[in-house]
């Protein structure tokens, strides 16, 4: 079995920098690339296979007809999409302050959408980086009142980060990436986002939309501890397939190679993305900025050189939560 390697997807957005070209050496044009969709399989951002036996089939083709090698069957795939999106998202300003819904919200009121369960790695930051994450409304009249009244300065919560933190974010968690932040991001297969407040930015000389009243209906009340959201991965160990989180969704992996990393089979396909340095996998030279996926049967994985990947796998009740 051969590794699948994809061409990313790029957009432009209004928070959108040039560090995707700079630090990652992405060929693309503007200043203002917000995201580079690394494994999408989505109907607004569709990879396609870059080398190889399947070179030039998007993700979406290759999971319709090769569905063994995700190890489904042909009636699964037929009925259900890839599970898992997999984004590098540059903020050179903030992002608006948002909020996902889950797949039951989503279903009924987005055109039978998944939610948007997702989490992030923090690959650059600045020194007194934070995010947003939460909010301090006690009952659901006060989250109401607070966002109808645009008391943003009461209402969002902040809390703190670093290179290499892991956020989880759940659906109906108020949350903004703040500007100069590079992180990765894994999430559901879902392009489902309800902005709640977006500074009063105009974009074409237009205000964006807002969704305030699906923001309202999905956001959890009271939130959850800010804090508890974020995890710290100092002294990881190297060569190993460290695991960060894992819920029904996806299961998330930090891999630090320093000299050889020998991973024995995995029990189903893994998606990767190498986020710093280079080296080899099974012999095939990767570096920095590559995306790629190991099928079901790719057999043992030997990555040799100097690299940090972060690697993810489909949850363990995927099955039961891929349904259009």
């Amino acid at each position: 079995m051969e590794a699948i390697f994809l061409n990313p997807v790029f957009k432009h957005n209004i928070w959108g920098g040039t560090g995707l070209r700079e630090k990652y050496g992405y060929e693309v044009e503007g200043d203002d690339i917000g995201e580079c969709w690394g494994i999408a399989a989505h109907q607004n951002g569709d990879c396609e296979v870059k080398n190889g036996t399947y070179a030039g089939m998007h993700l979406s083709q290759l999971w319709r007809e090769h569905p063994e090698m995700f190890g489904k069957s042909g009636e699964y795939t037929a009925n259900h999409v890839f599970p898992l999106l997999i984004k590098i998202i540059d903020a050179k300003s903030d992002l608006s302050i948002q909020v996902h819904p889950d797949d039951t919200y989503a279903a009924e009121h987005e055109n039978g959408s998944l939610g948007k369960t997702e989490c992030w790695y923090i690959l650059d930051c600045p020194e007194d980086a934070c995010l947003v994450i939460g909010h301090n409304a006690g009952s659901r009249e006060e989250l109401e009142s607070m966002i109808r009244e645009g008391r943003w300065n009461e209402f969002i919560r902040t809390v703190p980060v670093k290179k290499g933190d892991f956020i989880q974010i759940n659906p109906g968690t108020v949350h903004a990436i703040k500007g100069g932040i590079m992180l990765l991001e894994t999430q559901q297969n879902s392009d489902i986002t309800y902005r709640v407040y977006d500074y009063d930015r105009l974009s074409n000389g237009k205000p964006r939309q807002l969704h305030v009243q699906q923001s309202i209906d999905v956001i959890a009340v009271p939130a959850e501890d800010s804090e508890k959201c974020v995890s710290h991965t100092d002294g990881m160990e190297t060569n190993k397939l460290n695991e960060l989180y894992s819920c029904k969704y996806y299961n998330v992996y930090r891999l630090s190679v320093d000299g050889k990393a020998e991973i024995p089979e995995q029990p189903g396909y893994l998606l990767a993305t190498v986020v710093n340095g280079s080296g080899t996998l099974n012999g095939v030279p990767v570096e920095k900025g590559d995306h790629f996926i190991l099928p079901c049967g790719y057999g043992d994985i030997c990555l040799e050189g100097s690299m940090q990947l972060i690697c993810s796998a489909e949850g363990t009740d995927g099955k039961d939560q891929a349904d259009r």
